[in-house]
């Protein structure tokens, strides 16, 4: 197992379920320079027993984002390459390899927007709220929220968030994309572990092409795009687990869809 010594986060296995969760309560959950760290150190270098991440907030929020009080003066440069260490750690979320299953309850906010939003399968409470603040402080998303939330709700509204600081409650954050399932209070972890628990099921090979194929052919031109999508067919299709796992379903012996 991967051995993490962790200030900001903690990190507990539940069979093939690594669940990671950011600790500051007493901050909302705020993403500080030691966070971002321990970020990509654990989804770069997962337990090698996890199949699927869970990723959750300790306390009432998941998080309210950038921790704005240490926050300091830094030049143009030290901006550009502060704002790049929260890419490669989201990054790394994202196309880390492994699923990520987020439970999001209370503040959704700035930086803990664009850290959900790196993450696959998005699971919320009632008391869930979304926003983007950065507007008000002066100061512009660095966490590839441009890129992630924009893809999500597109361009037009992400900038109306920024502009107005509008927050957006649960149910609107459904019915934008930013939850996939909306549970009631107090529920969110436990579903987001169901849902672990299912996807670590799956074959590994087509797990890893779903998170990293996909994202990178939405980026690509449309005939570029169906010949990625075929070669990626054919290394998952000819794998002896796809053998297997299709002979099992056409002799019934596979589970169904859901179960």
């Amino acid at each position: 197992m991967t051995t993490h010594s962790l200030t900001c986060m903690t990190l507990e296995m539940r069979g093939p379920v690594a669940v990671v969760g950011l600790h500051r309560p007493d901050k909302r959950n705020a993403i500080n320079d030691t966070m971002i760290d321990e970020i990509h150190a654990v989804f770069s270098a997962p337990p090698k027993e996890a199949r699927v991440i869970v990723l959750h907030g300790h306390g009432p929020h998941f998080s309210a984002g950038l921790d704005l009080s240490e926050h300091r003066d830094r030049g143009a440069f030290e901006v550009m390459m502060h704002s790049q260490t929260w890419h490669r750690a989201f990054h790394q979320v994202q196309m880390g390899g492994l699923p990520v299953v987020t439970a999001l309850k209370g503040a959704v906010v700035g930086g803990g927007l664009e850290l959900a939003t790196a993450s696959h399968v998005r699971v919320a409470e009632p008391s869930t709220f979304y926003a983007l603040p950065e507007g008000q402080r002066g100061i512009f998303v660095g966490g590839g929220g441009s890129v992630r939330i924009a893809r999500i709700i597109g361009a037009g509204r992400m900038t109306e968030m920024m502009l107005t600081g509008h927050a957006y409650n649960a149910q609107e954050g459904q019915a934008m994309g930013l939850s996939h399932y909306l549970v009631g209070e107090g529920e969110a972890l436990a579903k987001a572990m169901e849902l672990a628990e299912r996807i670590a099921g799956n074959a590994p090979l087509s797990v890893y092409a779903a998170i990293n194929a996909l994202p990178r052919i939405h980026d690509m031109a449309h005939a570029e795009g169906l010949y990625t999508e075929s070669l990626m067919a054919a290394l998952v299709q000819t794998s002896g687990e796809a053998r297997d796992r299709m002979r099992d379903f056409l002799e019934k012996r596979a589970p169904k869809a859901g179960s």
